[in-house]
Formats: C-alpha cells, structure tokens, sequence
C-alpha cells in the first residue's frame, strides 16, 4: 500500500464551499483518505511525508489546452498573426517533427508544467507520430488527455499534415485503443479536429458520430481570430459556433479553445449545449487575436477553464500567468471585480477538471479524489503580506514558487526539483532536436 502525508500547510480544497484549512492531507494509492487536522492523525506509523509548512496546499492547476509538440518551436515563430503563424512557421515545423523530436518535445513541456504547479493536462497533438507523444507522457507522470490532431481539408498546409477523412478517424481511434486508460489511468485520448478551415464538412460530422457513440471529448480551436471567423463564414455562410453547431459539435464533450469572436447567439448556443470554453489570454495577447468574453460566459453559466496554449505562441506554460492574464483583462474590459481572484483559481482548479470530465477525480483536495496537488511556498518577498491566499495566488505567485507537485500520491517535483527526470539531460535533448527540428523545416 503505498502512502503520503502531505502535513503543516494551509489547504485550500477548492471545494464548493472554499473551505480552507490548517493540517495535511494524506494519500493512500493515489486517493485522498483525510484532509486537514484528522490526515496528521490518520496517517500510519512510517508514512512518508512531505513538508508543506509555510506553503499554501491546493489541488494541481488543469490545463485545458496546450500544444506538446510545439514546446520545441519557442522563438521561432513570433509577431505573427494566427493564420501566417500557422502557415508560415508552425506547420512546417509540426510537418518536420520525428519521432525523436516529439519526445523531447513533450519532456521539456512536462517539466515546465509540473514545476510550475500543472498536473493536469488537455493537449492538441501534430497529426502523425502522436505514439511518441503518449510514450513519453507516460514517463512524466502527468495526467494528459491526448489528441492527434486532424486535417483532411486545408490545401495550404504541408502534405505531411493533410490526411483522407477516413485515416484521420482511424488513426484516431486506434490510438484511443493503444493509450486509453494506459500509466495507472492518467492517460486518455480525445478526438482533435484542428479548427473548421482545415477539416472538411465529412470529417466534422464523423468526429460527432465518434464523439456521440464512444463518449469521446472533443478539442478543437474555435473563433479565435477575426481572420478565421471570416473565412469560415465565406466556406459555410454561417459563424463558427453556428457551423460546429450544425455538424452535431456542439455537445457538453465540445472543448473549444478561445472563442474571442462569439456574439449574443453564438454565446447562448454555447450555453445551452454546455460546450465547454478554453481560455488562453496569454496566447490571445501574443498572436494580437483580441481579448474573450470571459466574464459574459461565465455570467451564462459557461465552464470557462485556462490554458496557456503552446509555446510557439506563448512561449511560457506557466498557469500563474494565464490567471493573473484572465483577471487584469477582465478588469480592463468591464472594470475591477468582474472575474474575482477566487473565481480565477476555480477556473484553474475545478473547472478544468469538469471539462475533461475528470471532476470526481481531480480539481479540489476531498476525500475519494485523486491525489494530485501543489505546494506553493509563501515565504517570498512578492508574496508578503498576505491578506488574501487567492489574491496572493492571482495576482502575485510565480510558477517558480512551486516548492512541490504530487501526482496520483507520487512525488514528481520536491522542493523545487524533477524527482523523474534529470533536467538539464532534458533541456540539452532539447536544444540538439530543435536545432535538427528547425533545419528540416527550412527555418
């Protein structure tokens, strides 16, 4: 039977009532058996134990979209706007990857989020070789939600990521075959059409079918940029949620990444199919897509989570910047208030969790769930004093004041450091594949 206490720090459980108490919190084969006072007491004689003192106790960060793949791209595609991005820099890098360059992809994104508090991931893959992808997350101990991505319709990206409809199905399903379920059940698969433009119609309804049958997510990029809005609307005649709506897409499995350009009707069709939306403020800010209707989702009753999206267009997956992004910009389109530090924390929390579907799992510190959690140090100068811990959390914390990552009651990042893997091993992998990376896409 394998154990952890997790004792002396403050918990904030990040449960439906925000209870927030002093004490531990003890895992038992990757399950919370007690939280607070009763887990000091509960714990058997000879539990390991991990030392949260001075540090605030909280259910790992959930990020709903991410691009592993891309990890590799940081830098090299910067000061584009989405299309030109996609066309010029990152599809003929996602078209050169192998599968070598994949992992060492993935490893270097597994270690930026997990040392910097995210335990949980839902990712959007290139379109071959995603096997690298599952392999090497399965080395990670992240919990991930995979998808290879799918095109069968853009004539102007690379060969290598246009595909029939038929094998962009197939491929998909045998890998939910192979991975589903896989590393102890931290490894899932969802179907990822990449965004309208590139899937044709047929491919569309095939993954709602799919989708519908198998109780399948869905990941998908949706009315990001005023470009794509406009050019989905010339190949349709119909706005982007409206278009996904009349394939049979718009479902509670729906994740839709952004959603920067809905209006009124698109935001109430969103709300009454509960798709779920992907916030990604710092990729929106850097690509100049423009700035989400947040706030106006949420008052809908939208499940509104947080994503940093991928390095290319990012360059940091660092979750404290994605909440401190989301309440400033909030604050600057309807004033102060709007999207409460609290409320931010939840979106990183328990949102996340219930858009992949993971809630009875992950997203708050409660007895049952699983035991994935961060120890943020708060003995900081930029942290200090502390009023508020959610306050402090938004709008001060760094990824870097992550003192400890838990995953299933294992310890993947103690006081400050990879417990899985070598990190500076990663990061020369890395540098010697991109550079390999960069030269076969004529970069």
């Amino acid at each position: 039977m394998r154990t952890l206490l997790v004792r002396g720090g403050t918990v904030l459980t990040m449960n439906a009532t925000f209870d927030r108490v002093e004490g531990g919190v003890w895992i038992v084969d990757g399950r919370i058996e007690a939280v607070g006072p009763e887990a000091e007491r509960a714990a058997t004689p000879g539990t390991p134990v991990l030392d949260a003192g001075n540090g605030w106790v909280l259910p790992g960060f959930v990020q709903t979209h991410v691009h592993l793949c891309q990890t590799l791209f940081r830098g090299l595609a910067d000061d584009l706007v989405l299309l030109d991005w996609l066309r010029t820099r990152v599809w003929p890098l996602e078209a050169a990857h192998t599968p070598e360059s994949l992992a060492a992809a993935t490893h270097l994104a597994a270690a930026e989020l997990l040392l910097s508090g995210t335990t949980s991931v839902l990712t959007m893959e290139t379109v071959h070789d995603t096997d690298a992808v599952l392999e090497a997350l399965a080395r990670t101990g992240l919990r991930a939600t995979v998808g290879k991505c799918m095109m069968d319709a853009d004539a102007q990206a690379p060969s290598r990521l246009r595909e029939a409809t038929s094998q962009a199905i197939d491929e998909s399903l045998a890998l939910h075959a192979r991975w589903n379920g896989r590393a102890d059940g931290r490894l899932r698969v969802a179907l990822a059409p990449r965004f309208a433009i590139s899937c044709t119609r047929e491919l569309l309804e095939a993954v709602a079918a799919e989708s519908a049958g198998r109780g399948l997510l869905v990941h998908t990029h949706a009315s990001e940029s005023r470009g794509e809005i406009d050019e989905i609307r010339r190949q349709t005649g119909m706005t982007n949620v409206n278009y996904l709506a009349s394939v049979g897409l718009a479902t509670p499995r729906l994740c839709a990444a952004h959603c920067v350009w809905v209006d009124e009707e698109e935001q109430a069709v969103i709300a009454e199919r509960d798709v779920k939306v992907l916030h990604c403020p710092g990729s929106n800010l850097k690509l100049g897509s423009g700035l989400a209707p947040v706030a106006e989702l949420r008052a809908r009753g939208v499940t509104v989570s947080l994503g940093a999206d991928g390095a290319a267009c990012n360059n940091r997956l660092d979750m404290f910047d994605e909440m401190r992004l989301a309440a400033t910009l909030q604050a600057v389109r309807l004033g102060p208030g709007h999207l409460p530090a609290r409320e931010v924390v939840r979106m990183a929390t328990g949102d996340g969790a219930r858009t992949l579907g993971l809630e009875r799992d992950v997203g708050s510190l409660e007895p049952g769930k699983r035991g994935d959690l961060v120890v943020v140090h708060r003995d900081r100068p930029h942290l200090l004093p502390v009023v508020d811990p959610y306050s402090a959390i938004v709008y001060s914390a760094r990824g870097t004041d992550v003192r400890h990552v838990v995953v299933d009651g294992e310890v993947l990042v103690d006081n400050f450091a990879l417990t899985r893997a070598d990190l500076s091993e990663l990061s020369a992998r890395a540098a010697r594949e991109t550079t390999r990376l960069a030269a076969r896409a004529g970069l």
